[in-house]
């Protein structure tokens, strides 16, 4: 009669998962927000790691958790090895037949800016799945499922970024609306709408161009930002306009800038790949349409 005992069982890969983003990001709520579950949830996890392992990983304080030495000791053990889970993953995504390429895009970007342009990638790739899904973070492409993501942001240098366009903003609004401002001082007349993303757009373009205006929050706040720049071309109010976003709405005239210039954000439209040793061919087509 042949003996089988029981195998000591290892922790949860979820727990491993949520310590390793937890001690990465700083937090237990980063950490959730990337992983798109609760708070609650990672520490739940960590908590049940803990246990198993014996010993604290973090310092639970009043101002947030911090890693204890041995967190400290062991979290880059563990992105490593999810770093190598992630790109085992996408090497065998390329390997396959089936041909779907998956873009994250924050959501005025999917609707305003890659959505015109993805009639011209379908016809370059008729055989290949264009998955275009909408986030307010960009994703972590060494570990999700994205082949590429396209967000406002500032450029971090890697050797992955493409800078699509420097992104420039200025007071945006109809025709009807742009025919009563003659100066800056003016908009302190008619409604400013804001977008919950870029909350900061209309001080840092006064900080520039109109120190001197007041009421700058006033106003409608919208958290999409393709609603707020449909609100503009009805006539509700002015928007901060991201260059990007609205220049086809600048050349149709459905929508005017009644100030001169540009001001830079310090950001830029940016196109980032994952990292693989060899992309398929169809992400370094899309890379090329996308960005000449």
């Amino acid at each position: 009669m042949s003996v089988s005992p029981s195998r000591p069982k290892g922790p949860p890969l979820n727990a491993l998962r949520a310590f390793e983003a937890a001690a990465r990001l700083g937090g237990f709520a980063n950490a959730a927000e990337e992983l798109s579950v609760t708070p609650g949830a990672v520490s739940q996890h960590i908590k049940a790691l803990e246990e198993w392992v014996g010993a604290d990983l973090f310092e639970r304080r009043s101002q947030g958790v911090h890693l204890t030495e041995l967190g400290q000791e062991i979290a880059p053990h563990f992105s490593k090895a999810f770093d190598e889970l992630g790109n085992a993953v996408r090497q065998l995504r390329a390997k396959t037949s089936r041909k779907t390429i998956h873009i994250a895009a924050l959501p005025s970007v999917a609707q305003l800016w890659l959505s015109p342009r993805l009639p011209k990638i379908r016809t370059a790739l008729p055989n290949t799945n264009i998955s275009v899904i909408a986030l307010e973070t960009p994703p972590n492409l060494d570990r999700e499922i994205y082949d590429l993501s396209i967000f406002i942001g500032k450029p971090k240098g890697t050797a992955q970024e493409r800078i699509i366009a420097k992104d420039l903003i200025t007071p945006v609004c109809a025709p009807s609306t742009a025919s009563l401002l003659q100066t800056p001082e003016d908009l302190e007349q008619t409604t400013l709408l804001h977008d919950a993303i870029w909350a900061e757009d209309w001080q840092l373009w006064a900080n520039a161009n109109a120190p001197k205006l007041k009421g700058l929050n006033r106003g409608p706040s919208y958290s999409l930002y393709a609603i707020a720049l449909e609100e503009a071309r009805n006539g509700a109010g002015v928007l901060m306009g991201h260059k990007a976003l609205i220049e086809p709405s600048l050349q149709k005239g459905d929508l005017k800038a009644p100030f001169t210039g540009w001001h830079p954000t310090g950001k830029s439209l940016i196109l980032e790949c994952a990292s693989l040793p060899n992309p398929p061919e169809e992400i370094s087509q899309i890379i090329t349409l996308l960005t000449t």
